[in-house]
């Protein structure tokens, strides 16, 4: 099944046009008689990387089953300032109703694809990864996870179920580091990976110590994270998160850790400029 098949997408467009729409498009209703067709086109305002158009039918075919789209550029691709993405038909009123609503989710999700890009390719060369966080608005996850992949990201946990990831409030509660990763080995399910968020050196080797999959550098320094990649010396996967920023992830992911995780991906992506014109 495609991401944006997923039910959670299709309840989500459904609230998103009843949301819009309200008792109905009353300017709509006003204006255009109910049997006129037209035809329009969705064009980019600026360079990005355009993702989510399979939504763009989801939400036309939601408010006109009987429209039709033709994409013209391919899912993930870069696109330049003026380029035309799709062509669109159907119903004057169907596209109307849609427009907006459409519009939001492909600026949206497109957005966050083109910052997504935008530091994969500053790491280009290095073997390191960028990864996401669950920094995302309630409802919009599989979007936002499918628009980092788009951008050539890849995704951290989708939810709480999905890994075990010990943080600084479990480690409070269960007594350090190492505590806290032999009580998630001794009860988890071994199919689970283990990792766990470590800010000093001394962490570090307690996670080590206590054989944790994956160790998470929080907020360290650049220094300070080349000192754990030498420690650990690949017995672990090494995540580097916080205060991450397109000036700084070269020289991270410099330093030999596995995965750069940046929250701005979901949390911050600006919209991206794309516009629709109606032709009758």
């Amino acid at each position: 099944m495609h991401p944006l098949n997923h039910p959670a997408i299709l309840r989500l467009i459904a609230t998103a046009l009843e949301e819009d729409l309200g008792r109905g498009d009353v300017t709509t209703l006003a204006t255009i008689p109910p049997d006129r067709t037209a035809q329009g086109k969705i064009t980019a305002k600026a360079d990005l990387t355009i993702a989510g158009l399979p939504i763009v039918e989801q939400v036309l075919h939601a408010a006109d089953p009987t429209a039709g789209v033709r994409l013209l550029v391919t899912e993930g691709s870069t696109v330049k300032k003026g380029q035309v993405v799709l062509e669109l038909w159907g119903n004057a009123a169907g596209l109307l109703i849609a427009e907006r609503t459409l519009l939001n989710f492909l600026q949206h999700i497109s957005g966050v694809a083109t910052l997504t890009r935008k530091f994969v390719d500053a790491l280009a060369g290095t073997q390191c990864k960028i990864i996401d966080t669950r920094k995302t608005l309630a409802g919009f996850r599989v979007l936002d996870k499918y628009a980092v992949t788009q951008g050539g990201g890849t995704n951290h946990r989708m939810g709480l179920d999905d890994g075990i990831l010990i943080k600084d409030n479990h480690i409070a509660v269960c007594g350090g580091v190492g505590a806290a990763v032999r009580q998630a080995r001794n009860r988890a399910s071994a199919l689970l990976r283990i990792e766990v968020e470590c800010t000093t050196l001394a962490e570090v080797q307690e996670a080590i110590d206590a054989r944790a999959d994956i160790i998470l550098l929080d907020n360290m320094t650049t220094p300070q994270m080349a000192d754990a990649v030498r420690l650990v010396r690949g017995r672990a996967l090494l995540e580097a998160s916080g205060n991450m920023n397109l000036e700084r992830v070269r020289e991270v992911a410099e330093t030999g850790v596995d995965f750069i995780s940046v929250g701005a991906l979901t949390h911050s992506a600006p919209a991206v400029d794309l516009s629709m014109a109606v032709i009758v």
